[in-house]
């Protein structure tokens, strides 16, 4: 579909790759793929994205549940809608890359192109 990357596989594949276990496959092929652009953005948006929602997860979320009631209310609400956005991003960002396409996360997306 692609050309091929320093890994020996076509880049819409290695970029789809990126996303498929979040953080730790964005920093196995950053590291792998030292030359294919296309993949570096995916590798870094993919490192970028799941830090974010992990943050989001184990850092803001438990602190809102500190907060009685209504904290716990918008926690377990706010939980829910990261889990879902989360799923969504996970299946749209490796569908996108499969497909050939540099498909930018907003503010996110913009972050990781400079990186690259």
């Amino acid at each position: 579909m692609g050309e091929k990357t320093s890994i020996g596989v076509d880049e819409n594949i290695a970029g789809a790759l990126c996303y498929i276990l979040g953080i730790v496959s964005g920093i196995v092929l950053y590291v792998l793929e030292k030359d294919n652009k296309f993949v570096r953005f995916h590798a870094v948006q993919s490192i970028i994205v799941f830090g974010a929602l992990i943050v989001v997860q184990w850092v803001v979320l438990p602190i809102l549940f500190m907060v009685p009631v209504l904290g716990s209310i918008v926690g377990v609400f706010l939980h829910m809608i990261t889990t879902l956005a989360g799923f969504v991003l996970w299946i749209l960002l490796m569908v996108k890359a499969y497909q050939g396409e540099t498909f930018k996360v907003p503010v996110l997306g913009d972050i990781a192109e400079k990186q690259v």
